[in-house]
């Protein structure tokens, strides 16, 4: 059986409210069918090709709060962090957010191969809402955070990986959104720069940020975050202290 412990937030505190959220995907979309497939009656191959990696899901968090997601591979996780980002709209429900969120998910996305670090910088800080004096500013900033200062002038797709999320991380840590979304991105780059990182959403808490965190990590996840939400077969099945969270989804995943 499933346990909810709500947290009534309180309204003016309330910054993300998530209503009987649910999205769909189609399983088929784009791929080739078989001949079981096309010899099936119609309706039965919709639905056979459609599932909801998310359905009635409900939660409100309040201002501040770090809350980590917690459950397996393809249980909904990333899925539910872009639906609080905005990149999915859901099929049915509603996800508020008072203020923008800062999203650190497939963190490179909105970078342009072809334009030098230098550029792409000037603009992911503008397309997420910095003005051209408030980069100047922050400029130096993020380009030492990176540890990019050699490589301004090299276009991104030019750079390893590794590096790539560091001017990513750099620019996106560097926003003033009250919401930051963080998805797995510490997995990546050397212990020097992950402690780096670490220290960077710590002082974001203390600034009052609220943060979203899926990670596997568990160390990560008690570190950072007080309350859990655990998400299994598209359901909430518990939202509640991290600790319980985490307990909950080991007892339910390390049996036999």
């Amino acid at each position: 059986m499933s346990t909810h412990d709500h947290h009534p937030a309180e309204a003016a505190d309330e910054i993300i409210a998530v209503r009987d959220l649910g999205v769909r995907f189609r399983r088929n979309r784009g791929s080739r069918r078989s001949f079981k497939d096309l010899f099936s009656s119609k309706r039965r191959r919709n639905r056979s090709g459609e599932f909801w990696p998310l359905r009635g899901v409900s939660f409100s968090v309040t201002r501040g709060e770090a809350i980590g997601v917690v459950g397996r591979n393809g249980q909904g996780k990333s899925t539910l962090l872009k639906l609080v980002a905005g990149v999915l709209l859901p099929d049915e429900g509603t996800v508020e957010v008072r203020g923008g969120v800062a999203p650190l998910i497939e963190l490179t996305g909105g970078f342009a191969g072809d334009l030098t670090v230098r550029d792409n910088i000037h603009l992911t800080a503008g397309m997420h809402g910095l003005t051209k004096r408030e980069i100047t500013a922050r400029f130096d900033t993020i380009v030492a955070f990176a540890e990019a200062a050699d490589v301004l002038d090299t276009p991104f797709k030019h750079l390893s990986s590794g590096m790539k999320v560091r001017v990513a991380f750099a620019v996106v840590s560097q926003l003033d959104e009250p919401v930051l979304l963080v998805d797995e991105v510490l997995a990546v780059g050397d212990k020097a720069f992950r402690q780096k990182c670490y220290a960077r959403i710590d002082e974001l808490l203390g600034e009052g940020k609220t943060l979203f965190l899926v990670s596997h990590n568990e160390r990560d996840l008690r570190r950072f975050c007080s309350r859990g939400l655990y998400l299994d077969r598209g359901a909430l099945q518990f939202d509640g202290p991290i600790d319980d969270a985490l307990e909950r989804y080991n007892a339910d995943h390390n049996q036999g």
